[in-house]
């Protein structure tokens, strides 16, 4: 029998994501930078965390706060210089923690030298790295393609008479995946950030970056749900030809490659809300190493809804899933799970439940902290969802990171942020709650440390533990995981053996045997172990 193939080295480690604008500004200008977060990431290392990824820093005109990109070999001069990011890289590495760049090839900025003169001309030489479709009858759009923002996905270029493709503004022109040169592109854009210290790649829009070769009109959706995030247009159809070809998994087949002389991640965005679907670009060492599941970010706080959501991604991808409760797309977990004490309880208790999964888990900046979303009024709305449609858009879960209590909550030295900071309190802040041992950010941290110190967290399989009722557990080898998601008390009978106690998010029982029937508050999580 030979020896147990060595897991990769993201399996033993936590991620976190760094919203750049949002982390820490250096230079008082309101807006989060390079050199913040160099400041702090000795904090990150402090929680535990052994995976940065930060949002995009490359070159743009921010009209989608740099996920639409004008240079992807360059910085951005408002989150500073590449001087600063390698410096970012080395401390990160110094401190044992990998780092991820946060690559965008589903489309670039309209001010990208490529789009500049692919829409300069039917006989540029990039005029097929974007996708291009001649007027339907009457001058009308192509299909019936919508943007994710709102309206129509094309755009009609007056110059040369034919539309353009985008999913998302008409600033971030769709990418033609089709051809070959833009593969090449890519290849050497991965190549260029792992030289200079990046140890992989979070990549956006994963699902979507080829397209129907027919173009064919999405029908209805089977069912319509209004999102605080999307535009209704968005969400009223199917997306079937937009989205999801067989074709994109040649592009990670293809990235695989480039990647693995550098032990490179490759973790997907693929947002996409059935489990099954998702396991098809991460099944069988043939894709991306890693899928984000999302479904999580979509529950109401009901036991049947938690359990099934869980049992699916655990099942459908063993190991192979990126789990997260939160994200610059959603609205926080603690205030989607209702606010206050009992949001922040039930965000914490998933946010348990998750950690213990097989797979790597995220947090999102401030989850630690249980903040929930801070308040924009709509006139200060900096969300191309917010500013172009009726929706709430996503600015609640993009305010600021509280550092500290004073003047711009120690996230800047400036007059203003670039968000709103309004509603925040001392209690919010790292630096308060760094000093308070009973704190939400010390029971991350300890639930962050357990993980690291179980390895049947992340090496035994799951066995969950009943099938109904509002505690929601499972077993991985000598550890249990369970958590009450239910509003009154409730308890569970443990397998036989002697268990204690060692991680419970309300801290009643910690360190304590476990006895026989183990009683949860409402919203309590634990772990135990023997």
């Amino acid at each position: 029998m030979g020896a147990p193939t060595e897991l990769p080295w993201w399996t033993d480690k936590v991620g976190y994501e760094v919203y750049i604008r949002s982390f820490a500004d250096s230079d008082g200008d309101g807006v989060g930078d390079l050199r913040g977060l160099h400041h702090h990431l000795d904090y990150l290392a402090w929680l535990g965390i052994g995976i940065v990824w930060i949002t995009p820093f490359y070159p743009s005109p921010m009209r989608d706060h740099g996920y639409d990109v004008a240079d992807y070999r360059g910085v951005d001069a408002s989150f500073g210089s590449m001087a600063d990011l390698e410096a970012v890289f080395a401390k990160a590495h110094d401190l044992g923690m990998k780092v991820l760049v946060d690559l965008v090839p589903n489309h670039s900025s309209s001010e990208h030298p490529w789009f500049i003169s692919a829409r300069s001309s039917k006989d540029s030489p990039y005029r097929d790295y974007y996708i291009w479709r001649d007027p339907a009858p009457g001058g009308r759009p192509p299909n019936n393609w919508t943007s994710h923002f709102g309206g129509s996905a094309w755009t009609l270029d007056a110059t040369t008479g034919q539309y353009w493709c985008h999913l998302f503004l008409s600033e971030q022109p769709d990418l033609n995946w089709a051809n070959p040169a833009v593969a090449d592109e890519f290849d050497e854009i991965l190549r260029f950030w792992l030289t200079r210290g990046a140890d992989g790649f979070r990549i956006d829009v994963a699902h979507a970056l080829v397209k129907h070769p027919e173009f064919l009109d999405n029908p209805p959706a089977a069912e319509f749900v209004r999102s605080d995030t999307s535009a209704d247009e968005w969400g009223a159809l199917e997306h079937l030809y937009d989205a999801n070809q067989p074709g994109v998994l040649d592009v990670y087949r293809r990235w695989r490659k480039v990647v693995a002389p550098h032990d490179g991640l490759l973790l997907g965005e693929v947002y996409v809300l059935d489990a099954e679907k998702v396991a098809e670009y991460v099944r069988g060492e043939d894709g991306l190493h890693l899928g984000f599941w999302f479904k999580p970010l979509h529950l109401a706080w009901e036991p049947g809804a938690i359990r099934e959501v869980l049992v699916a991604g655990a099942q459908a991808a063993p190991g192979l899933l990126a789990w997260v409760s939160g994200s610059h797309d959603r609205g926080r977990a603690a205030s989607r799970f209702g606010g206050g004490n009992v949001g922040r309880a039930r965000a914490l208790a998933l946010s348990t439940l998750l950690l213990g999964l097989p797979g790597t888990p995220f947090l999102f900046q401030g989850e630690e902290l249980g903040l929930e979303n801070g308040a924009v009024p709509r006139e200060q709305a900096q969300d191309p969802v917010a500013r172009r449609t009726e929706a709430v858009g996503r600015d609640g879960s993009r305010t600021p990171l509280p550092w500290a209590p004073g003047p711009g909550w120690g996230f800047t030295d400036g007059p203003r942020t670039w968000l709103p900071m309004d509603g925040r309190t001392e209690a919010d802040t790292v630096a308060v709650q760094r000093a308070d041992p009973s704190s939400m950010l010390h029971r991350y941290r300890a639930l962050i440390d357990l993980r690291d110190a179980q390895p049947d967290l992340r090496r035994q399989p799951v066995e969950w533990v009943g099938e109904d009722g509002p505690v929601v557990a499972y077993r991985r080898g000598a550890v249990i995981v369970a958590a009450n998601c239910g509003d009154q008390p409730s308890s569970f009978t443990p397998p036989e053996g002697a268990w204690v106690v060692a991680f419970s998010s309300n801290r009643d029982g910690e360190q304590q045997p476990a006895g026989g029937d183990v009683v949860l508050a409402p919203h309590q999580a634990v772990v135990l172990t023997r």
